[in-house]
């Protein structure tokens, strides 16, 4: 408010580095802080300064420099944009050549921060040329100028196939891949976060991140202290999982299914949704698969979930991935409701303070009737026909339809149970499905137990 940017301005031009450099400090601490003077910062034409005699100075303005570029492209696509139009990335770009890592470090940092908006401005940033400089950063000896260049490349190849294929032809992956093992637990989350980025466009891009060997010793990240490294490990093997029962072979082969397993168990909260995640993706491959998560005891952390958490988008996906694992035969979904997950998944459907979005609503319901459509254990189905609700009991009676007719012992159990009485009670549209499965279990009694 007091016009101290323009103030500013004239003293980048100062003929004493120190001044210069302090200047820039100045402004990069002002537009830092929010939208709002990060945009008086470029509307004082402030941008085209700071960068014509950049190639000249020394380390200490680069930094300086780079960091007003930096706290400036955070904020929004707009203000990366502007950065962008007057010329930036050139100079950043020479930055990454620079001799002092810092330097390094600050023109890695200012061009992630660009590149994570959107696919344009990361394209922006590939046509520059700076993913094989960012390459060669990574293999710098400095951990803080690795963990930058890392999470930069990572920023780059979010968006699209096209853009994780240019940092695949620098051929980043090797390079990522060497770390994983790294002592360096942020270091640890950028690397897996960049591979996850390559890996979840496509099938090609995915088997290249798998060739890298990062087979096993991506499972020691699930044991990690680190949360996050856990939970990037994690959604690292959850991105390779979904693409093919191959890859997802691949992974169980692996042991990868055991070590996701455990992750679930020991972590709470958002750390163990790559990993519900995973599961579901691997079960919905094929039924050996599915057998390979049931046999890996996946069933039981995946029922916890569903009465630990309090968010509903875990809740969820724990839901999804039972669906998934129970609905290829009747074995697989006798093994989930033998688990006692049926009125547990039914509870929450039910529970008025499930949140109200109709998706989560939807997956609930699926996962509940994709189990029941399999399901022919009986004494799982029991608890159900009490206390589901129409929606649902129709494919609770459905199973029984199916099973009685051939099971005696099932027949006398479902009247002592009172399982008949209470389908006696279920009022049925004429002519609808669920008509046609009571009058099947009616058919299979005598006249006079049935009244």
């Amino acid at each position: 408010n007091s016009g101290v940017v323009c103030l500013l301005r004239p003293l980048l031009l100062d003929v004493v580095p120190s001044i210069r450099q302090t200047t820039a400090l100045a402004l990069g601490r002002l537009a830092d802080h929010d939208v709002e003077l990060a945009e008086a910062v470029v509307k004082a034409g402030i941008l085209p300064q700071l960068i014509c005699s950049l190639p000249e100075e020394n380390r200490y303005y680069k930094k300086a420099a780079a960091f007003v570029l930096r706290a400036i492209a955070k904020h929004s696509p707009q203000l990366a944009q502007a950065i962008v139009q007057c010329g930036a990335l050139e100079m950043l770009v020479i930055c990454l050549e620079d001799f002092d890592p810092g330097v390094k470090e600050g023109a890695s940092w200012a061009l992630g921060y660009i590149a994570r908006h959107n696919p344009e401005l990361s394209q922006a940033v590939v046509d520059a040329g700076a993913v094989p400089l960012l390459v060669l950063c990574i293999q710098e000896p400095e951990i803080a100028l690795k963990r930058i260049a890392a999470s930069t490349l990572s920023d780059i190849s979010k968006h699209s196939p096209e853009l994780a294929q240019a940092v695949v032809d620098a051929e980043a992956i090797a390079h990522l891949a060497q770390m994983i093992p790294n002592p360096d637990a942020k270091l640890k989350r950028q690397v897996l976060s960049a591979l996850s980025q390559i890996a979840k466009h496509s099938v090609d891009l995915a088997e290249l991140v798998v060739e890298a060997e990062i087979f096993p010793v991506v499972l020691t990240c699930l044991k990690d202290s680190d949360e996050y490294v856990k939970k990037n490990g994690a959604t690292l093997i959850r991105e390779i999982a979904k693409h093919t029962p191959e890859l997802s072979q691949l992974i169980v082969n692996s042991g990868g299914i055991a070590a996701v397993i455990d992750c679930i168990g020991s972590s709470r909260g958002t750390v163990r949704l790559p990993g519900i995640m995973t599961l579901g993706y691997v079960a919905a491959h094929s039924e050996n698969l599915s057998m390979a998560v049931i046999v890996s005891k996946g069933i039981p952390p995946l029922c916890l979930c569903l009465v630990e958490e309090h968010e509903d988008h875990i809740k969820a996906a724990a839901a999804w991935a039972l669906g998934q694992i129970g609905r290829h035969t009747t074995e697989h979904a006798r093994h989930v409701a033998v688990a006692n997950v049926l009125p547990t998944l039914l509870d929450i459907f039910m529970d008025t303070r499930s949140s109200e979005d109709l998706k989560t609503k939807a997956s609930r319901f699926k996962a509940l009737k994709n189990i029941l459509q399999k399901c022919t254990y009986l004494p799982a189905l029991e608890p159900l026909l009490h206390e589901a609700p129409p929606s649902i009991i129709k494919h609770v009676i459905g199973q029984f339809s199916k099973v009685l007719p051939h099971d005696s012992k099932a027949r006398r159990l479902f009247v002592t149970t009172g399982g008949l009485k209470k389908v006696q009670e279920i009022k049925a549209e004429p002519g609808s499905l669920l008509q046609e499965f009571i009058n099947t279990i009616n058919n299979c009694y005598p006249e006079e137990i049935v009244r």
